[in-house]
């Protein structure tokens, strides 16, 4: 796989970028799926502060104005490391500040390589609960660490610019397997102890970190995940990334190294399943009055006056269904018209890929009968609220579409075929905290 440096072509497309940085076609090696031990870099509360005020959610889900109100804060805010663009500092200087923050004891190595128990509750309800370790690195011919989504190479860059400085992971990926076995026990029972960590965030949710340092429980996870499939639930550029500064590496010469992993949450999807919500649309540029009406076209519309009533009727619809919101009333799209699916829907794709919701509405309607421009002028997105969806297509004058969630099957089934969902697809959740855990490449060299 080649490294992800100024002469890879700027207009490569998304699918072929993908498929070299994943590695489709590289050769198998028969290397399972491994989480190893390592010495994190965690904040220590009292330098650092309260784990609540340096702590963020995932850098991607933070946008220019929060991450400005977060830098306002001024302290040791993990932005000021994993998006120091936002206070116009150069990667270099967020190498140097974490460096800075080593020395200054604001952040401090733990002696021993360690497995660490993540877990994010709301009210004594365990949402999420699983490890964070060191993912070995595979290609994707491996069918050991599945993507389900494509990746560009401007976020592959930026990432790539970031961990270069840092010589760190700075934040998880988020990977999902179907366990069971006997490393969900040792999860289990390590949370059963003194956590480490035990916060409430402003995101409502309590979290906790745990450290096993038992060499004989590290030795029983390996067994017990080696010959499981992992799927990449969130941090598709951040693994590209991993992959591209490990090619770099080699490149070089270095030979294996820190470089062959990436930190990562596993999480046993048997055992904590995750929730995985919709992304609805916002199309500014189409009225929803022309877009229930062409829509008539290829597909059945109902109209609804309440919205309680027209959510309720699409969450219970079967097959591909979509709510059209922005006007006075809402409209409910069911049924598409099989000819016209068969006609739009593009060539080599499994019938599952061709019956997922996302790809019915980017070939039939988005690209189809609506002819909208797929950027991100023409098309807004919204996580998981279908009333913040509509409220924003009645403020812009446009259209909401509101999309029920993809099953978690399906992604998997999908992913293990080789296929990659339509883009904006998958929330997974929840997501895990960043600045638990940090992974220095180079624990003892400064």
């Amino acid at each position: 796989m080649p490294g992800v440096d100024d002469d890879l072509p700027a207009g490569l497309p998304p699918e072929e970028f993908s498929a070299r940085i994943f590695g489709t076609s590289e050769p198998r090696t028969g290397r399972g799926l491994e989480l190893s031990p390592f010495r994190g870099v965690r904040f220590v509360p009292e330098v650092a502060g309260d784990p609540a005020e340096v702590t963020t959610p995932p850098y991607d889900l933070i946008d220019e104005a929060a991450a400005l109100r977060l830098l306002a804060g001024g302290g040791y805010n993990i932005v000021r490391l994993n998006l120091p663009r936002a206070a116009g500092e150069s990667y270099h200087a967020a190498g140097e500040r974490l460096r800075r923050w080593l020395d200054e004891g604001a952040l401090t190595v733990d002696p021993e390589p360690a497995l660490y128990v993540y877990e994010a509750s709301r009210d004594g309800a365990v949402l999420q609960r699983g490890l964070i370790g060191a993912v070995g690195l595979r290609a994707e011919s491996e069918k050991v660490v599945l993507p389900h989504e494509d990746v560009f190479p401007g976020p592959v860059r930026d990432r790539l610019a970031l961990m270069t400085a840092a010589n760190a992971n700075l934040e998880p990926i988020f990977l999902l397997y179907e366990g069971g076995g006997d490393a969900a026990r040792i999860v289990d029972d390590a949370a059963g102890g003194e956590p480490l960590l035990d916060f409430r965030a402003d995101d409502g949710l309590t979290h906790r970190l745990w450290r096993i340092i038992d060499p004989a429980l590290h030795a029983r996870v390996a067994a017990d995940i080696h010959d499981k499939q992992a799927l990449i639930a969130d941090g598709h550029h951040r693994y590209a990334t991993y992959r591209a500064l490990q090619a770099r590496h080699h490149a070089a010469g270095d030979g294996p190294g820190p470089w062959d992993a990436g930190l990562a949450l596993l999480v046993d999807s048997t055992r904590y399943p995750p929730h995985l919500g919709a992304i609805h649309r916002v199309l500014p540029g189409l009225k929803p009055e022309d877009a229930a009406e062409r829509a008539r076209k290829v597909l059945r519309v109902t109209e609804y006056r309440d919205e309680a009533a027209a959510l309720d009727a699409h969450a219970s619809a079967s097959g591909p269904a979509f709510l059209l919101g922005g006007g006075d009333s809402l409209h409910l799209l069911t049924d598409p018209d099989a000819d016209a699916l068969s006609r739009c829907m593009p060539a080599g794709h499994s019938a599952r890929w061709r019956r997922l919701d996302t790809a019915v509405l980017d070939h039939l309607l988005i690209g189809g009968v609506w002819d909208v421009p797929e950027n991100e002028t023409a098309i807004e997105v919204v996580h998981d609220d279908p009333s913040a969806a509509i409220a924003r297509a009645r403020r812009s004058g446009g259209t909401a579409v509101v999309l029920n969630p993809l099953r978690v099957e399906d992604v998997l089934a999908v992913a293990g075929h080789g296929e990659r969902v339509p883009r904006k697809s998958t929330s997974f959740g929840p997501k895990p905290r960043t600045g638990l855990v940090l992974r220095l490449l180079r624990p003892d060299d400064r």
